[in-house]
């Protein structure tokens, strides 16, 4: 499900569940929360991928199901969450395919993403009777200015890997065949750089957290909220039948 191994400096953390297209689990979160969060000496960059053609089709469908009935975020999600504000090494990603929810909005802390071609991007927040994570909500309009940012988190309408990058989700564009090559270059370029610098050239790049976390705690509570809606919950019931 999450496969994680080092490339030279390079902690490569793989979402590797291509049946239900990378849609991520608690286990997954867990999973990757602890890879993202080592603060290891041998670690120079962290490098997020997928599989081909899909880097993930955002959280797991039934682990909404089960969090709508109890009507609350928590857990390793939230940990998750947390922990995406203050990732302790600089942090890539190489994406294929389909990005969808939270698949999209983790990338927004990423210090550089690189999409294939064929690379979509989508937010189904607000179809869902939902509103948006992970500090989507103040990172995208910063990103990509307001207009464009309510056209992903709350249109829900899906962007190419071109309008990705013409919004400032995305660094580069190549080919699928070249993705992971591309990144993992990338990656291993950064894993390289002097680390004190680089270090205290991203603090200074990133600024400010505070104001970061409390709004992807006040997502974690409006979530929670949303998922005890029968908006939501009726939202779910016709996702599941369509798709079922």
């Amino acid at each position: 499900m999450i496969e994680v191994k080092m490339e030279g400096a390079v902690q490569v953390i793989r979402l590797n569940r291509p049946d239900k297209k990378n849609a991520i689990t608690t286990e997954m979160y867990k999973d990757i929360t602890e890879a993202l969060s080592r603060d290891d000496e041998a670690i120079g960059c962290n490098l997020l991928l997928g599989v081909p053609g899909t880097f993930s089709a955002g959280n797991d469908i039934g682990d909404f199901m089960k969090f709508a009935m109890g009507g609350e975020v928590g857990g390793w999600v939230a940990e998750f969450l947390k922990v995406l504000p203050n990732l302790p090494k600089p942090t890539i990603a190489g994406v294929d395919g389909l990005s969808v929810g939270v698949g999209a909005t983790m990338l927004m802390h990423c210090d550089m993403v690189v999409a294939s071609t064929q690379a979509t991007f989508q937010t189904p927040f607000v179809n869902l009777g939902l509103v948006p994570e992970a500090g989507s909500s103040m990172l995208a309009p910063m990103m990509m200015g307001r207009a464009r940012a309510f056209e992903l988190l709350c249109l829900g309408e899906t962007f190419s890997a071109e309008r990705a990058r013409e919004a400032g989700l995305v660094n580069k564009v190549v080919a699928p065949e070249e993705l992971e090559e591309e990144a993992l270059d990338l990656a291993t370029r950064i894993a390289r750089m002097p680390s004190e610098a680089l270090h205290l050239s991203r603090t200074l790049l990133r600024g400010d957290r505070g104001p970061l976390e409390e709004r992807i705690a006040e997502e974690i509570q409006l979530f929670g909220e949303r998922l005890r809606s029968d908006e939501a919950k009726q939202a779910f019931i016709a996702f599941m039948q369509k798709t079922g």
